[in-house]
């Protein structure tokens, strides 16, 4: 068995399919107390949780297809593959994956499939090269620590400046830029099982 085929039929094996907090209508391949997670790897298994901005971005997407409906978008950061799978289901025209994290990847590929959506691609990191080629990049939950932060932003700027429109989700995080944001909506969400506030923003270049 390849090393992703066995990713794959971990993730299938030990971490059942729920239901999104505060987006019913999606679920998702996400870790219990029993799944035992930790054994796929080094990487800290961010994807197998919830976390507040996606949960909030992907409901703002859904609440507002008008937002991906006929667009090329970009799921920046995308774990899970909540946010992308929204937008597919909102009716994007295509949705690119972006995500660092070789078991997120296999993830996105099995959530896009129990959703019953199609994503045009699964890739790793893009923030090194140029903006994409697409009319809208979500991004979840990339503002964690002041080092991603200074890295997304820059790459955010030279998406803006190509054109592209940028829609952040986030639960207010200290590296948030928020000096670059504008509050479009708020959602009360449950992080991890704990209810938070989080916020979706549009981006702006510096």
């Amino acid at each position: 068995m390849s090393a992703d085929a066995h990713i794959a039929a971990f993730i299938r094996e030990h971490l059942p399919v729920v239901a999104v907090p505060g987006v019913p209508e999606l679920r998702l391949h996400k870790a219990g107390p029993a799944s035992g997670v930790g054994r796929l790897g080094d990487a800290a298994p961010y994807w197998a949780y919830w976390w507040g901005g996606g949960l909030a971005l992907a409901r703002h997407v859904l609440d507002h297809p008008a937002q991906v409906v006929g667009r090329r978008v970009v799921d920046l950061g995308a774990g899970s593959g909540l946010i992308g799978i929204a937008a597919a289901r909102a009716g994007a025209g295509s949705v690119m994956a972006s995500e660092i994290d070789p078991h997120a990847r296999a993830a996105i590929a099995l959530n896009a499939a129990v959703n019953q959506v199609t994503l045009a691609g699964i890739v790793g990191d893009i923030t090194d090269g140029p903006a994409p080629d697409a009319d809208l990049l979500l991004v979840g939950d990339v503002f964690y620590a002041p080092e991603v932060a200074a890295r997304v932003t820059a790459f955010l700027d030279r998406c803006v400046a190509a054109g592209l429109e940028v829609l952040v989700g986030d639960p207010w995080r200290s590296p948030l830029p928020v000096e670059r944001l504008t509050l479009l909506a708020r959602y009360d969400v449950a992080e991890t099982g704990m209810a938070k506030p989080a916020g979706v923003f549009a981006y702006r270049a510096g």
